[in-house]
């Protein structure tokens, strides 16, 4: 397939595409509309601070551990301990209790990863709880997405062309198995910065050397809620916020598979990228972050996109 030329993919409403832009708009918009979970959920606080907002069928597990969770005035008050360290425990005390008896579906993705517990960004974290379990809680998550890509000298003078590394996830991925995602890309584990999560992750998944991945320019952040399902049940809110690197590669750099979270990597043209994102072959966020590059670099127009303001607003939720 020839690679799209840089200055554009061509016109943006066509059928696939309007259908793969409603199917993310639905998906990412999930906890925003009547009846979802966004307007049954219990606010999660920590000394007088919201961290998190926890669905109904999850509250009712949580309230079997009075030491540890209290309903108050409307909703979720974590009383179990006086400090981050203290507050850590007794929430892993509770998730250990809850998995031992299979009682949450969701603890089942287990990753002996922890992730911190913040009111918002730049705030001290006041605890740690497994990754696992923070959509259950509906805690702040943040992760780090990186697009890699390569220009090209086109056919025509002076021409190039613009492609872009895809990493397929492993069929053995606990979630989305057989995907496609960005080439690297990771959740913040406690302890970790933005930017070293995306140097770790590139290294880990694709065998970048750590001073090609630092070249990597931060480009902005994409954020957003939507609601899990457990059965006929909401089972938890992700809320979510991703850091987007843009890094452009050398040609001669082909990836590696690493540490086995992706099988292959493909170099497509910009067009074949677009339309994998029709045809669903996309984790879903990763998609988003396509989509996010589609559109800082111009290569989707709001005179050819009919959803173009629908798109740039769940993409940017306040969280």
């Amino acid at each position: 397939m020839a690679a799209a030329a840089a200055g554009g993919l061509g016109p943006g409403s066509g059928l696939g595409w309007t259908a793969a832009i409603r199917r993310l708009l639905r998906q990412f918009s999930s906890s925003q509309r009547p009846g979802s979970s966004g307007f049954q959920c219990l606010p999660l606080v920590i000394e007088g601070q919201q961290v998190g907002l926890v669905v109904p069928a999850v509250a009712r597990e949580l309230r079997a551990f009075p030491d540890v969770f209290v309903e108050v005035a409307g909703g979720l008050e974590l009383r179990g301990g006086h400090c981050p360290e203290e507050r850590t425990e007794a929430v892993a005390g509770v998730l250990a209790q809850l998995r031992a008896q299979g009682r949450l579906a969701r603890l089942g993705r287990w990753r002996d990863e922890v992730y911190e517990v913040r009111p918002s960004f730049g705030a001290p974290a006041l605890l740690n709880v497994e990754r696992a379990a923070a959509p259950l809680l509906g805690v702040l998550q943040f992760g780090a997405h990186l697009n890699a890509f390569v220009r090209r000298q086109g056919d025509a003078a002076g021409s190039q062309e613009m492609l872009m590394w895809l990493a397929r996830r492993s069929p053995h991925k606990a979630t989305y198995p057989g995907l496609l995602d960005n080439l690297a890309a990771g959740g913040i584990s406690a302890g970790l910065g933005i930017k070293e999560t995306m140097v770790k992750e590139s290294w880990e998944e694709a065998r970048m050397p750590p001073e090609l991945a630092s070249r990597a320019q931060p480009v902005g952040c994409l954020s957003y809620t939507y609601e899990e399902m457990d059965g006929e049940e909401f089972g938890a809110v992700v809320r979510e916020c991703l850091f987007i690197f843009d890094l452009e590669m050398p040609e001669d750099f082909t990836p590696q598979v690493g540490d086995g979270e992706a099988q292959e990597f493909y170099l497509w043209p910009l067009d074949e990228v677009r339309e994998a994102v029709n045809s669903g072959r996309f984790k879903p966020n990763c998609a988003l972050v396509v989509v996010d590059f589609l559109l800082r670099h111009g290569l989707l127009h709001p005179d050819e996109e009919p959803l173009y303001p629908e798109l740039v607003a769940v993409m940017h939720q306040t969280l």
